[in-house]
């Protein structure tokens, strides 16, 4: 399966993937503070499990930074 994930199209080894699943392979390490967006709507952390990203999707992960 091939994804295009912040604007980098990356491969999988994989026929479907959840959010969380794609978020585990892809930032195993850092879940806290981010914010996945698919096709320009954010989807809630509640519903990672249940998402499911297809090859036609746009995903954009955002981290929060601190700062001012």
């Amino acid at each position: 399966m091939e994804l295009k994930i912040n604007q980098q199209i990356k491969k999988f080894n994989a026929e479907s993937l959840s959010v969380q699943s794609l978020l585990d392979l892809e930032i195993p390490n850092k879940q806290n503070g981010i914010a996945v967006a698919i096709n320009n709507t954010v989807v809630p952390k509640i519903n990672w499990n249940q998402h499911f990203v297809s090859e036609t999707d746009e995903i954009l992960i955002i981290s929060a930074t601190q700062g001012g």
